[in-house]
């Protein structure tokens, strides 16, 4: 069988991560087999265990891509000249436009790391990732006078964490939950634990799709 270009391999690898993605959240880590999920990504069992050999294998994988994209993100908005406004549109993005089932598989992961020492591994080791990124994000800020936050920027970094936890739990459990009502308001909650030094220069996104942070 002739070898499959790196292109092709990348492009199978991220379609069986987007099927377990949609199969943990439909079904729950438990429930679902790596059957299930060779089946809805439509490749073999040998070509699943090609790339993952199980399914915090799996799990890893996905947790690892979110984190390379949320890298990519906040260097985007380490750089933008409003910082607020971008924090805005990153609020938009993951906690009104993403996906239902994107915030279903970050709940199910959470409650597996309870309980299973490997996923808690990679779900801590992704939830300190966050907090220290947003930690330099905003110590940079401060030290650039942007902003003069009435936190130090380790606390501050772990409320902003805690607050996009919650409005993603929300999202997951309660299907009456409305998350673009509440982006304003969290957001000039935000806008005043940062105390930027300059005004906004936009208000925040309603309803429109992340596209850039600029």
């Amino acid at each position: 069988m002739p070898k499959l270009k790196p292109a092709t391999q990348f492009a199978r690898r991220e379609h069986i991560l987007d099927a377990a993605e949609q199969c943990i959240a439909r079904e729950g880590f438990h429930r679902t087999t790596m059957h299930d999920i060779c089946r809805a990504a439509g490749v073999s069992a040998g070509a699943l265990y090609v790339y993952f050999a199980s399914k915090e294998d799996l799990i890893a994988g996905i947790c690892e891509r979110d984190r390379a994209k949320l890298a990519g993100e906040l260097t985007q908005l380490a750089d933008a000249p409003d910082l607020v406004s971008a924090l805005g549109k990153l609020a938009q993005h993951y906690a009104v436009d993403q996906p239902v089932y994107k915030r279903l598989i970050v709940l199910e992961m959470g409650i597996e790391s309870t309980r299973n020492p490997a996923i808690a591994s990679i779900f801590r080791s992704v939830d300190q990732f966050v907090i220290e990124s947003f930690a330099k994000l905003f110590e940079r800020a401060r030290q650039q006078g942007r902003i003069a936050p009435h936190l130090d920027t380790q606390t501050l970094a772990r409320v902003v964490a805690t607050i996009g936890d919650g409005m993603f739990w929300r999202r997951a459990i309660d299907p009456t939950h409305n998350p673009q009502s509440l982006v304003t308001v969290l957001l000039g909650v935000i806008s005043t634990l940062l105390n930027p030094t300059q005004p906004l220069h936009h208000p925040a996104p309603v309803g429109t799709p992340m596209k850039a942070l600029t």
